[in-house]
């Protein structure tokens, strides 16, 4: 991997490697933008195959943070740690507060917080090293478990992808087929279930399903078969890349909408939804409800004001929807325009002043 080569590729500012020997500590930090504001973004914790891998995924997970920033309309820009280990066995306090001091040493460039593999417990140990870190424990003022919100938001992005498909974001009566029943999903069920929709499930936790069956009358199907399943909406919430070219043939949803990310296996796949008629609400922009959340940590966590802004995530569809129109192109393609116009606009809007600034001095 060439890696100035792919850093330029993209635009990313800044790469760090952090190593402690006596903990373990084996992390990477991806800076991918800061137009907006500092880069704010997950620690996630994984077993990967190669340091290669562990890198690649860094970059790509923070050039994702990017957009889910932009388009949510936080001033933040967007990063992403990994660090490379089995979440399960290998941790140790020394660990994350090692890891905190080198968060520290950024000074405000990169705020983190938990993301697959970490956990609020993690994040507190890194807070005894740093301020940079959010999805911290209630006790120190924080917002705790982001599901319920990200679960919130991705209600929210449903009706207004659903407003596109049917002339109505009402969801009574609407059968929604939903892959992966954890924690987000639960909640999203709840809501569904309350305004009236009709729930199927699936999940390889045979609990997860019987808990939806029981408290929301779902019924539950086998995990392939829920792409063929007669349903309005599709809402992956499990695993990324659930569309692809073995499950769109058997999709008969109008509407695909749910909190997975990466939901696309490739980008083609995209064109290819697009192409059948399906509004298909991105995934970054319907499942920014958790970073919303957190982000709102950065001003004295409030509750109302974070759910305020996350309602906002309908109008965000709304607008990646009014964009594919404009430009007749898939929803995928005007997400990530929503998110590039936004910043190009603060890039213009610095340069210009930076310009007049420049223009007085030399007045003077």
């Amino acid at each position: 991997m060439e890696m100035f080569k792919y850093m330029e590729m993209y635009d990313y500012e800044q790469l760090v490697l952090c190593q402690d020997k006596q903990s373990g500590l084996k992390a990477i930090i991806a800076i991918h933008d800061t137009t907006l504001g500092p880069a704010l973004g997950g620690t996630r914790m994984w077993t990967y195959e190669t340091e290669e891998a562990a890198i690649e995924d860094a970059l790509r997970l923070a050039k994702g943070m990017t957009y889910k920033n932009a388009v949510a309309g936080l001033n933040l820009g967007g990063g992403k740690t990994v660090i490379i280990g089995d979440p399960r066995k290998d941790k140790n306090e020394e660990m994350f507060r090692a890891f905190g001091r080198y968060i520290q040493g950024l000074n405000g460039r990169y705020i983190t917080a938990e993301d697959v593999g970490t956990t609020v417990a993690d994040m507190d140990l890194i807070h005894e090293e740093t301020d940079f870190v959010t999805g911290i424990s209630p006790a120190f003022g924080s917002s705790g478990n982001p599901s319920p919100v990200t679960a919130y938001g991705v209600y929210r992005g449903m009706k207004a992808a659903a407003k596109e498909a049917f002339g109505t974001d009402s969801l009574e009566g609407k059968i929604v087929a939903v892959q992966g029943v954890g924690n987000v999903a639960y909640t999203l069920c709840k809501y569904l279930h309350e305004e009236g929709a009709q729930l199927i499930v699936t999940d390889i936790n045979k609990d997860a399903v019987k808990r939806a069956v029981e408290d929301f009358g779902a019924k539950a199907v086998e995990i392939d078969e829920i792409y063929s399943v007669d349903c309005d909406i599709y809402a992956p919430c499990a695993l990324g890349a659930s569309i692809n070219d073995q499950t769109i043939p058997q999709l008969k949803a109008k509407v695909i909408a749910g909190a997975a990310n990466n939901q696309l296996r490739e980008p083609r796949h995209g064109d290819v939804i697009h192409e059948l008629g399906i509004v298909y609400a991105p995934d970054y922009v319907i499942n920014a409800g958790g970073v919303i959340n957190v982000a709102d940590e950065l001003y004295g966590y409030n509750y109302d004001r974070a759910i305020k802004k996350v309602e906002l995530i309908y109008d965000n569809i709304e607008k990646v929807i009014d964009i594919a129109k404009r430009d007749r192109i898939p929803t995928y393609k005007a997400a990530d325009r929503l998110a590039e116009e936004r910043i190009e606009r603060m890039r213009n809007s610095r340069s210009q002043f930076l310009q007049n600034g420049h223009h007085i001095l030399s007045r003077r």
